[in-house]
């Protein structure tokens, strides 16, 4: 029986399963979100709340320990530069799980995990890149209308 075995093993070696939790908690410091399996997210989630809880000590022991555990020093940097100031004022519960559904393929269910703050920050990058798309579209119909321009001067062109 399996009684107060706590590790999720997502049937996968001890050492594989340590790589894999720590390079989606990276990702999910570098991306804000990430979007995985719902096991996975589960298991992934009390991991990268330790380590906002190493990066709100801040002390170079903390870094030491989050660089042991996730071995990315730019991820361990942003986690303690960014990711740890954010969240001082809050005592637990930095991440959130979002159901999305199932995997066509395998019906696995998936979900988002992100920051519980992180939906401020990624809905200002939304509305960031629908101002480049704006720009670019008027970039376009200027390139549009200059090249209607100068298909109509060859057609008077051709035409007398």
């Amino acid at each position: 029986m399996r009684h107060q075995k706590k590790t999720v093993k997502l049937g996968r070696k001890a050492e594989h399963r340590k790589a894999l939790l720590a390079n989606q908690v990276c990702s999910l410091i570098e991306h804000q979100r990430i979007r995985t399996t719902l096991a996975k997210a589960k298991a992934v989630r009390p991991l990268a709340e330790k380590m906002v809880t190493l990066g709100k000590k801040g002390s170079i022991h903390a870094r030491r320990t989050a660089f042991a555990v996730l071995r990315q020093k730019d991820a361990v940097k942003k986690l303690f530069d960014e990711i740890a100031p954010r969240t001082a004022d809050r005592n637990g519960g930095y991440t959130r799980i979002v159901k999305l559904g199932q995997r066509k393929s395998d019906a696995a269910p998936i979900a988002y995990l992100e920051w519980v703050d992180a939906t401020l920050l990624i809905d200002q990058e939304i509305d960031e890149s629908e101002e480049k798309k704006v720009r670019k579209s008027k970039k376009e119909d200027e390139k549009a209308a200059g090249a209607e321009k100068k298909s109509k001067k060859k057609a008077a062109a051709a035409a007398t």
